[in-house]
């Protein structure tokens, strides 16, 4: 393997933010499993994990071709990455105390629907594809990473929010009464906002 465990370390903690950031994958699999129980949100939650898969493989495949050509992009998109997760963190403690809205489509009943809605949630996230396209590339060289470090990367894009999800569904009694108080969801903001940050000032010194 090319990249470091350093890295690796780092990444995989990105990962557990991004999946603490509250959004609407979140809101969707709580409401499901309040309404159908671990059953009805296990569905979405695997559904969003091919997102979690995909979205990597795009960035690693298609960037690489590109910084592979042009050398000082990489550390353009190093530096972009440090400034997107600035950014990210700082939004979430400006507005820690804006609601969280829900997407009814996310929540209809039923197997399919669940998956579905979790292959269309990821895919048409927002947050999503701004870590995989503008952030992941900040925590490795694209430029030479081979399929050991590409099965790695996805091990872990996949894994983490997996299991972030399973448990959000698993422990719903406790997710739903975190967000339905203001000063818990803001607090959990502020949290993950600054921690958000350090990563970002983290990224440059990798």
């Amino acid at each position: 393997m090319t990249i470091s465990a350093e890295g690796l370390w780092l990444y995989a903690g990105a990962l557990v933010l991004l999946w603490l950031t509250p959004g609407p994958v979140f809101v969707a699999i709580t409401a499901r499993a309040l309404t159908g129980g671990f059953r009805a949100a296990w569905p979405l939650a695997v559904g969003v994990t091919l997102g979690d898969i995909l979205w990597p493989l795009v960035a690693i495949f298609g960037l690489s071709l590109i910084v592979d050509r042009v050398a000082v992009l990489m550390e353009v998109l190093r530096w972009t990455a440090a400034g997107i997760f600035l950014l990210m963190g700082i939004g979430l403690i400006r507005h820690a105390t804006r609601p969280l809205t829900t997407d009814s489509r996310l929540t209809r009943p039923g197997l399919w629907a669940g998956f579905s809605a979790g292959v269309a949630a990821i895919l048409g996230n927002p947050k999503a594809i701004l870590f995989y396209m503008g952030v992941l590339p900040g925590f490795f060289d694209l430029t030479r990473v081979g399929w050991p470090d590409v099965l790695a990367i996805l091990a872990l894009s996949a894994a983490i929010p997996l299991a972030g999800n399973l448990l959000t569904a698993a422990t719903m009694g406790q997710a739903r009464r975190l967000l339905s108080s203001p000063r818990a969801l803001a607090a959990v903001n502020r949290v993950a906002g600054g921690l958000l940050i350090l990563v970002g000032l983290a990224i440059p010194m990798l």
